[in-house]
């Protein structure tokens, strides 16, 4: 450092290295440059093709099974951000090495800025719900990354001087890039929002029900229960979609192929303008632990797969149904449960009395009651294939889950809480579904004694069951167990085993202590 002979202020001297905090600020402001500039173009070939979105998709699916397991048991439902959080402190993890590594030139930062954007490329060419132009939005990250990079590290230089006007201009530079970067990511933002699914949802309007669902029975749930239609708002949600997929009705159509007769082609009007059915449907993800909330009940609106299949003409040794959503996602249902009239799957466009919500499926998804979610229940579909299990598998298979997901019976206590304290004199109540079989009995145990509890009215074999029962506990601990038998005489099994493959078993069990 040498003196400025005017002012005997230090200067750097000339071939100074950048400090460490202006360096790592080289590699910040390009990074956002590029995840901007990309973001910007990704709103007009597709939000998928953003890079930060992309690379996180590809984590996701590159993601080994017991990885994800643990994420989904950890954190729940809010895995996605988790994923989010853990690849941008990867991300952030590359820019601190750029900047210090280039302290001195500015190659070795763009090596870095440069594979950073050869792995958001690498992503976009991954995804199947996005078309050639896709490539576009992480090849314009890629330039403004590597050459933003080179740009900004000379700025850096010319700006080094150890003085107060030097980092004035730094400054003035650095706000620049950064005012520029935040408007080319919200015009990215707003292209991306120019579909505008909530008018397209006003415009459906009233779905005109032929055969609506029965009224649900007064006696149908119980007090200290969860209520026996889910709200939408509280509709569990899991799937793999890391953004929430923009559809409009009037742009939706469902191609349906493979081996058939004949293939079709769908629009919204050609399902909304059939006779529309209402039936009440209980659902489970297959990663919902024993006594897990991923789990609910609503009415949906649509009209029966069996039709949409039966006019396309399936082949006798078609033996699968794949449904593919908008952005990717798989799942393969078995033809003969989709087929099976009892079972009444449905194409649905309505749920509780309104189109489908954004977040589940609008504007047409798959429920296929008696099968978990990750084998039937495709949302923002746009695509049956009839084909085979031996040809083809759904998103889930290759990473460790069964082919065939039919649900478990299961029971589930929702009062008391683990570990509550309780009146010696109380009434334990929940919950119990086994979904196209039925529940026959409810017991619970207390202590290892069971008792029978009392069921509310079914209203539909494809629903859950409320149970409850009136209980008389000594003072002190206690352990509370549940265990549902089903409509074919199978009680639920004492052994515990974790979702993956198939689906958790074992008996809900709560502590209380009674005073």
């Amino acid at each position: 450092m040498q003196l400025d002979t005017r002012t005997s202020t230090p200067v750097a001297e000339p071939g100074a290295p950048l400090g460490r905090g202006r360096a790592i600020a080289v590699a910040l402001l390009a990074l956002l440059a590029a995840l901007a500039a990309g973001h910007l173009v990704a709103g007009f070939v597709g939000p998928p093709a953003s890079p930060y979105v992309a690379v996180g998709n590809w984590v996701r699916d590159l993601s080994p099974h017991p990885v994800v397991e643990w994420a989904k048991r950890t954190f729940g439902t809010a895995d996605k951000t988790v994923l989010f959080i853990g690849v941008a402190v990867v991300i952030l993890g590359c820019v601190v090495v750029a900047g210090l590594v280039s302290r001195r030139k500015a190659w070795p930062g763009q090596a870095i800025a440069g594979a950073l954007g050869v792995v958001g490329i690498a992503a976009v060419l991954t995804r199947s719900d996005l078309g050639q132009l896709g490539i576009l939005a992480p090849a314009v990250s890629f330039l403004v990354g590597v050459f933003g990079f080179g740009w900004l590290h000379r700025k850096a230089l010319a700006t080094n001087t150890g003085t107060s006007q030097g980092r004035r201009q730094f400054i003035r530079v650095s706000t620049g890039v950064l005012v520029g970067a935040g408007v080319l990511g919200l015009a990215g933002e707003l292209v991306a929002s120019r579909v505008d699914v909530e008018k397209s949802r006003r415009q459906v309007g009233r779905l005109r029900v032929a055969e609506p669902a029965p009224p649900i029975p007064k006696d149908a749930d119980f007090p200290g229960t969860t209520s026996f239609i889910t709200d939408n708002a509280d509709f569990y949600r899991i799937d793999t979609a890391l953004t929430v997929p923009r559809m409009t009705a009037e742009g939706w159509h469902l191609r349906v192929h493979g081996m058939v007769d004949r293939e079709l082609e769908l629009g919204y009007d050609d399902i909304r303008d059939r006779k529309l059915i209402e039936r009440p449907i209980t659902m489970a993800c297959v990663s919902n632990d024993v006594g897990g909330p991923l789990v609910s009940t609503a009415n949906f609106i649509g009209i029966p797969l069996r039709d949409v299949l039966d006019e396309a003409g399936v082949h006798r040794d078609a033996d699968q149904l794949l449904s593919t959503s908008v952005d990717g996602f798989t799942a393969g249902s078995p033809v003969d449960t989709v087929l099976d009239p009892e079972r009444g799957a449905l194409l649905a466009i309505g749920m509780n009395g309104e189109p489908l919500p954004q977040e589940h499926g609008f504007p047409a998804r798959l429920v296929v009651p008696g099968l978990y979610g990750y084998v039937s229940a495709t949302k923002w579909l746009i695509e049956l294939e009839l084909t085979t299990f031996a040809a083809q598998q759904g998103y889930w298979i290759p990473r460790g889950w069964s082919a065939r997901g039919p649900i478990k019976t299961e029971s589930r206590i929702d009062n008391p809480r683990d570990g509550a304290t309780v009146a010696t004199r109380l009434t334990v109540a929940g919950v119990a579904w086994a979904p196209s079989v039925g529940i026959d009995k409810v017991e619970v145990g207390v202590d290892d004694r069971w008792h029978v509890a009392e069921l509310g009215t079914e209203v539909d074999v494809n629903t859950w069951r409320m149970w409850r029962v009136d209980l008389d506990l000594a003072p002190g601990a206690h352990k509370i167990a549940v265990r549902a038998t089903d409509r074919k005489g199978e009680t639920q099994t004492p052994a515990y085993a974790p979702p993956a493959p198939n689906g958790a078993t074992g008996w809900h069990t709560v502590s209380v202590t009674a005073k």
